[in-house]
């Protein structure tokens, strides 16, 4: 791998690292506070709806401006979050933050940094890697993910030694921050992008523009859907049908160790089989098993399905990004990333605030049926939409006739 992938993977695996605990942590620091689960999904719907807003900026900005950069200013604004969530306990202050900084509730690829980084991987890593490149790069992401997961463990071992419940979130919060000071010295290590002649006002999307926007528009469907099951949302679910902190860490570190690992096996699908069809494929499969979940009274049957989907539900996610990259032209790389992850941020934004109020409810698991349903239809969609729009290295290795 060549140096500055490994810089680019590096950080994001400390940042997904930092997300794993931070999204399992949230809903706890706030229940400690004294916050409803309906202020707990009001603040996770605007946490992803100041990241769309982001996002899209980064996006139009990173067309002009260097990557290199823009990612530092990421990573420091990471950093800013730690800080905050550390020192306050007020609730418009948190929702302030939430809006301008980095939390991430559902510890997932949305993010602000994502356009950026996407634009780098796939330049640096070419067409004939590039899914392979962004499956390493997820697998990375989804192991310290799920290490992070575990690592939300930490306060309550903290308890055993003498601190308080708050001191042990609040240490965790600032070890978030420092993550995010790691990050900006990865991203110090990254290429100064090739300097390409652009006109200023040229647009930022070109003759991509009808693929991105129909790609938007699915993605945003598959969000919404997403939404209802943030993982900070989902690990109050969890709580609620009667594991600990510890064992819901524990879950989520095997349930993103599983995910991870599927990873390298959709690049290899997609090779066989092509980027949508391996989308749409695994996709199905897995929220089938959410909605079996929601539906089974035994929390040991429940907890099988959350993992076979949970070892299903992520292969579309380096298909995914590898696909955007493929159908548009180098240029538009970043602004794709953008377009394409700014709606499903804004439509995931708009379902955690329902999701809290049925979880709360006597209907709690409504939003595993729910979310499964809207994801399954996402998928027919896609494949009827882009089934025949082919990846150039899918196109290059039809058999000729």
């Amino acid at each position: 791998m060549k140096a500055p992938l490994r810089s680019l993977v590096a950080a994001r695996g400390l940042r997904d690292f930092g997300d794993g605990f931070f999204a399992v942590l949230l809903p706890v620091y706030l229940t400690a506070l004294g916050y409803s689960s309906s202020q707990i999904g009001v603040l996770a719907g605007t946490a992803l709806f100041g990241s769309a807003l982001l996002t899209l900026t980064i996006g139009v900005l990173g067309a002009r401006y260097e990557h290199r950069n823009l990612l530092i200013f990421t990573a420091g604004l990471m950093t800013l979050t730690g800080v905050a969530f550390s020192l306050t306990h007020s609730y418009l202050v948190l929702l302030l933050v939430a809006f301008l900084g980095s939390v991430n509730p559902s510890a997932s690829t949305a993010s602000f940094f994502v356009p950026v980084e996407h634009a780098v991987l796939a330049r640096e890593a070419g067409d004939a890697d590039r899914t392979q490149a962004f499956a390493r790069y997820s697998l990375v992401g989804g192991l310290a993910g799920a290490a992070g997961a575990l690592a939300a463990a930490t306060p309550h071992l903290l308890m055993r030694m003498g601190w308080s419940q708050l001191e042990g979130l609040r240490a965790m919060f600032v070890s978030y921050a420092v993550l995010g000071l790691a990050g900006g010295l990865l991203y110090s290590r990254l290429p100064l992008s090739p300097s390409t002649p652009r006109a200023e006002h040229a647009p930022v999307l070109g003759p991509s523009r009808k693929i991105v926007y129909k790609l938007a528009a699915l993605f945003s469907l598959d969000a919404f859907a997403g939404g209802f099951l943030v993982q900070s949302l989902f690990a109050l679910w969890l709580f609620h049908k009667g594991l600990s902190l510890s064992a819901s860490s524990a879950f989520f570190f095997v349930s993103g160790i599983l995910s991870s690992l599927s990873y390298p096996v959709a690049s290899r699908l997609a090779k066989r089989f092509g980027l949508v069809n391996t989308m749409v494929f695994t996709h199905i499969p897995a929220s089938l098993c959410l909605i079996a979940a929601a539906l089974s009274q035994s929390l040991g049957v429940t907890i099988g399905f959350l993992l076979l989907q949970a070892a299903l539900s992520q292969m579309d996610v380096p298909a995914r990004s590898s696909y955007v990259m493929a159908v548009v032209s180098e240029d538009e790389r970043t602004a794709a990333a953008s377009f394409t992850s700014v709606p499903r941020s804004l439509a995931a934004s708009l379902s955690p605030a329902l999701a809290g109020g049925l979880f709360s409810s006597p209907w709690a698991g409504a939003p595993l049926i729910i979310c499964g349903g809207l994801k399954i239809t996402y998928d027919l969609l896609l494949l009827w939409q882009f089934s025949s729009l082919k990846a150039p290295e899918e196109v290059s290795r039809r058999p000729s006739r």
